[in-house]
């Protein structure tokens, strides 16, 4: 059991050390115990998730990065390791060490999401006309090789290669499909239903596994279609309170702190973040960790939960 001065943010453990599930927890989240008067206002003062949006724009010197990648490549040249694998990696690495970006409110309550998970989108070609596939990618911890880039790598590439190669509609697809063949007013009871069943921490999880609007982040990987944006909006619907945006790699100026600069390759990125899961201090903190992993992409090979010095 851990206990503070208020007795409110006592959270209890069963036998086996795993914590003690209460009426305030969800299926997907532990409710924020002991929190600050502030935090406990925001969802009243600002409801809306989207109406609480901070955006953070880095440009990432990746020379070492690609380096990195051509040695992975060379060792294993049958699946290729790509810039996508790296900063996936990196940012499970960043949630797992810094959980307050893995929050997120529902229901006017702040929550720690339970997992760690991605949501993109793959498509079968790149043309116009090809299907394109919404998939989820959680995260397993605990197990006996528990490196975060292997572990993305080897997911991503299994799910990339069944899109590509043995095309079948994903279950967000299918639930979609189902609810837009009803009438109007009958999908728009369904979806006030699910809503607020949402809001009480009753979601169905299956519905729930398969919405990528309800992963730690949802992620846009621009560059692989040669395209660049610095924003995306969050969504009022879900939990998610993390969007990133990744944009094409360039050559740009990268300059020292004497003034004299060179032509570098640089990664834009596009950070969209609920600023109400945490303060300014913390986001900095969690981007410096974030850009500290992709200059030292060595680190992705460790356990996830081993602690970097990156200050």
């Amino acid at each position: 059991m851990i206990m503070s001065k208020d007795k409110k943010s006592v959270i209890k453990y069963n036998k086996d050390g795993t914590r003690k599930q209460t009426h305030k927890d969800r299926k997907d989240g532990w409710f924020v115990r002991g929190q600050d008067a502030l935090h406990m206002m925001m969802p009243f003062l600002m409801p809306n998730r989207a109406d609480n949006e901070a955006v953070l724009n880095e440009d990432i010197d990746i020379t070492h990065l690609l380096a990195f990648v051509d040695k992975k490549n060379s060792e294993n040249p049958k699946y290729n390791y790509t810039i996508f694998h790296v900063v996936v990696a990196a940012l499970a690495k960043v949630l797992k060490l810094r959980p307050h970006m893995n929050r997120f409110y529902a229901g006017n309550r702040l929550f720690d999401r339970k997992f760690i998970s991605f949501s993109f989108v793959a498509k079968e070609k790149f043309k116009d006309d090809a299907h394109e596939a919404l998939l989820i990618l959680r995260y397993k911890e605990g197990l006996e090789n528990d490196c975060p880039l292997e572990q993305i790598h080897d997911h991503i590439c299994k799910r990339v290669y069944e899109v590509k190669h043995d095309f079948k509609e994903d279950p967000t697809t299918k639930y979609m499909n189902l609810l837009t063949s009803l009438p109007k007013p009958i999908l728009a009871f369904v979806m006030w239903t699910l809503r607020k069943l949402d809001e009480h921490g009753h979601y169905p999880m299956d519905l729930m596994n398969s919405d990528p609007d309800f992963a730690s982040v949802f992620i846009s990987n621009l560059g692989s279609i040669k395209m660049n944006a610095s924003y995306h909006h969050l969504a009022n619907w879900g939990t998610n309170s993390f969007f990133l945006v990744i944009g094409e790699k360039k050559l740009r100026p990268v300059f020292n702190d004497d003034g004299t600069y060179a032509m570098k390759p640089v990664l834009p990125l596009g950070f969209t973040i609920d600023e109400r899961i945490a303060d300014g201090l913390y986001f900095a903190g969690s981007i410096r960790l974030f850009k500290h992993l992709l200059a030292n992409p060595e680190l992705l090979e460790k356990p996830i939960e081993e602690e970097v010095d990156y200050d």
